[in-house]
C-alpha cells in the first residue's frame, strides 16, 4: 500500500473516530497509530482508542461503531466536504456565544459623553508631548495649538528611531498617515471637529485589516497578506478622524510576543519581552511611538501586555466591539480594546468602536455612557479578598520571586487605600469556586477550525522555528481530536459558570482583582492600570466589572489615576 493511501485511511479514521465521539484531545498520535495501514475499522482499534479517551462501551456497542464508520458513505465523507468548502478564517460559526445570563437586564438608556474639564498648554519638548495621555493631545489639537500633521510627523519619527530596539512595528503607514493628518487639519481649519479622537495618531495590532497594507497576523506565513477589506474597528476610528501610522508587531496567531520580525521588547527593560500577544500596541504605546493602540485580547492578551508595560488597557465586554475584518482565534472568545496611557484616554476611544456593524454576529447593542464627571460613591466595589489578604512566604529557591510577589501585593493594597481615600467603601469579595479550567480547551478547538486548512497541509510548520517558536501547529492537530459533544458540554457548564458568577457578584458594579483565565470564557470586562514599580519595571492594578459595565471600570480607575500618577511616568529610551 502506498504512502498516500495509508495516510488517507489514517486520516479517515480518526475523522470517523471523531465523529463517534471517542477521541482524545491529549494523545492524537496514539489514535493515529492504532489504525496504522488498516482499510478498516476494528472494534480491537475502538477498544485501544477508548481507553486513551476515557470512555468504557461494551464489546456490542464497539462492534455497533465500527460497523457504522465502516459503512458505504459513512460520515466521513460529510467532514471531506466540510474541507472542500473553503471557510478560511473569516466566515463566523451559526452557533454565537452569548455571555449573558437570562437572569440579567440590561440597560438601554443612552447619555451624550461628558468628558473632563482641562486646559492644557503646549509642551516645551516633543518628548513630553510624545507621552502626552490622549486627553491632553485631543485639546491641544481641538484648540488648535497643535496640528494633526505636527503630531503625525512626530510619532512618525518616532516609530523610525525606536523600533530597531524594541521590534514593536510591522509596517509605518507614512503615506496614508501624513493624507489623513492632512485631511484632519483641513477639517479642524474649517471648523468641521470631529470629536476628541480628531487628528490624533494612532498604531493597531496587525491582525486587523486595512486595504492596501499588509495584514500579517505576526506569522511567517502570513507576512506578505494582504486583505481586500477594511475592519469595522479602522473604519470607526478614521470616520472618528484618527489617524493610522502603524501596523504594531503581535504574538505569531495571536499568542506570546514573539512574532516573524523576531520578539516585541518592553520599553522599561528592553532585554525582557513585552508580553502577549498585543505586544506591539503595549512596547509603542508605552514608549510614546503612538496616541493611543488598539490590541486583543482572548486569554489575557491586553491585560497583559498592560502589565508588562506600563500603560491603561481596556478589555471590554465579549460583544461589546466588532471583530469583522480581525484575524479569529476563538469566535467565543475575541475581544477587542484599546490601549492607552490612561482611564478616560480608553474610554474615548471605546466610545468610538463599540456597538453593533452589521458584520459580527456576536454583537449586543448596549449603550456605553461615559461622565468624567459623575459621583464616584453610587458605585459598588468590593476586592478580591484572596488577592489583596493572602501571604507571601518566603522562597529560598527563588528569593526574586518571593521579592516580586511582596511588593506587588504591597502596591495593590496601596491602591485600595488610595480608593477608599476617594471616599468609596470597599468590601472584601470572594469569587466561587468555579470549574474555568476545565473550559480551557474552548479556545484550541475553535483555534483549530479557525486554522484547518493551513494545519491539514502543514502550511504552518515553519512555524515552530525561530524566531515564532511557535506551538500553535501542534495545538490545532491535537485539537482536531477533541469530540464534538464534549465542546458542547464544555459550553453548556460555561452557561452555568456564567450564571454562578453573575449571582456571585450580585449588586457590585465592580471588584479589584482579576482571574483572566474564569473572565475571558465568562466575557466580563476587566481593565489593568499601572500602580508602582518593582525594580524600575511597572506593576498593575487590576479591576473586573460586571457586564457591560465598562464606564463603572473606567470611572474608578480614571479617579484613581486623578490622585496617583503612575500612569503618567514613562521609560527613559
Amino acid at each position: 500500500m502506498d504512502e498516500r493511501k495509508r495516510a488517507l485511511n489514517r486520516r479517515r479514521f480518526i475523522v470517523g473516530l471523531s465523529a463517534a465521539g471517542i477521541s482524545s484531545p491529549f494523545m492524537p498520535g496514539a489514535l493515529a497509530a492504532v489504525a496504522q495501514d488498516a482499510d478498516l475499522v476494528t472494534v480491537d482499534m475502538l477498544e485501544t482508542a477508548q481507553r486513551i479517551a476515557g470512555l468504557d462501551f461494551t464489546e456490542g456497542e464497539l462492534a455497533a461503531i465500527a460497523a457504522r464508520l465502516n459503512r458505504p458513505g459513512a460520515d466521513r465523507n460529510d467532514f471531506e466536504t466540510l474541507r472542500a468548502a473553503g471557510l478560511g478564517n473569516a466566515t463566523q460559526p451559526a452557533l454565537v456565544f452569548n455571555p449573558v445570563p437570562p437572569a440579567m437586564r440590561l440597560p438601554t438608556e443612552r447619555r451624550p459623553m461628558r468628558r473632563s474639564e482641562m486646559a492644557v498648554e503646549m509642551p516645551t519638548s516633543d518628548e513630553a508631548l510624545a507621552f502626552l495621555p490622549l486627553t491632553h493631545l485631543a485639546r491641544l489639537i481641538e484648540t488648535r495649538q497643535l496640528t494633526s500633521t505636527e503630531l503625525t510627523r512626530l510619532y512618525l519619527e518616532r516609530l523610525r528611531r525606536y523600533d530597531p530596539m524594541l521590534r514593536c512595528v510591522v509596517t509605518v503607514t507614512e503615506e496614508l498617515a501624513r493624507q489623513q493628518a492632512r485631511r484632519a487639519d483641513e477639517e479642524i481649519a474649517a471648523g468641521t471637529y470631529r470629536g476628541p479622537l480628531h487628528g490624533i495618531p494612532w498604531g493597531a495590532k496587525d491582525l486587523l485589516a486595512v486595504r492596501g497594507t499588509r495584514t500579517t497576523w505576526g506569522a511567517s506565513p502570513y507576512r506578505e497578506q494582504v486583505i481586500d477589506t477594511d475592519a469595522t474597528v479602522y473604519t470607526r476610528l478614521r470616520d472618528a478622524g484618527a489617524v493610522l501610522v502603524a501596523k504594531l508587531s503581535m504574538g505569531a496567531l495571536a499568542s506570546g510576543d514573539r512574532w516573524f520580525g523576531g520578539r516585541a521588547r518592553n520599553p522599561w527593560n528592553p532585554g525582557q519581552g513585552a508580553s502577549g500577544s498585543s505586544a506591539g500596541p503595549g512596547a509603542a504605546t508605552a514608549a510614546g511611538l503612538v496616541g493611543f493602540s488598539i490590541g486583543t485580547e482572548t486569554r489575557g492578551s491586553i491585560i497583559s501586555p498592560s502589565t508588562r508595560n506600563g500603560v491603561t488597557g481596556l478589555r471590554p465586554t465579549f460583544g461589546r466591539v466588532s471583530r469583522h475584518g480581525a484575524m479569529a482565534l476563538s469566535w467565543s472568545m475575541d475581544k477587542i480594546g484599546p490601549m492607552c496611557r490612561g482611564a478616560e484616554d480608553c474610554a474615548l476611544v471605546l466610545d468610538a468602536i463599540h456597538g453593533p456593524d452589521g458584520h459580527d454576529n456576536s454583537l449586543l447593542d448596549v449603550p456605553f455612557n461615559w461622565d468624567a464627571g459623575r459621583d464616584l460613591r453610587e458605585l459598588k466595589v468590593g476586592y478580591l479578598r484572596a488577592e489583596f489578604d493572602q501571604d507571601i512566604p518566603e522562597n529560598p529557591q527563588n528569593p526574586d520571586l518571593a521579592a516580586g510577589r511582596r511588593q506587588r501585593l504591597s502596591n495593590a493594597r496601596a491602591s485600595l487605600q488610595a480608593i477608599r481615600g476617594l471616599g468609596i467603601t470597599v468590601e472584601p469579595f470572594d469569587l466561587p469556586e468555579l470549574p474555568s479550567g476545565a473550559l480551557g480547551f474552548i479556545l484550541g478547538t475553535e483555534a483549530a477550525a479557525a486554522f484547518d486548512v493551513e494545519t491539514l497541509d502543514g502550511a504552518l510548520d515553519g512555524m515552530r522555528q525561530p524566531p515564532e517558536e511557535s506551538r500553535w501547529p501542534d495545538s490545532f492537530r491535537a485539537s482536531r481530536f477533541v469530540p464534538a459533544v464534549e465542546y458542547l458540554q464544555a459550553n453548556r457548564l460555561r452557561m452555568r459558570v456564567i450564571e454562578e458568577l453573575h449571582e456571585a457578584l450580585g449588586d457590585l458594579d465592580l471588584f479589584l482583582g482579576s482571574d483572566l483565565g474564569l473572565t475571558n470564557l465568562t466575557g466580563h470586562p476587566e481593565v489593568s492600570l499601572p500602580n508602582g514599580f518593582f525594580r524600575g519595571s511597572p506593576t498593575s492594578l487590576r479591576m473586573t466589572g460586571k457586564l457591560f459595565g465598562e464606564a463603572e471600570l473606567l470611572r474608578l480607575a480614571h479617579a484613581y489615576q486623578g490622585a496617583t500618577e503612575y500612569h503618567l511616568a514613562h521609560p527613559a529610551l
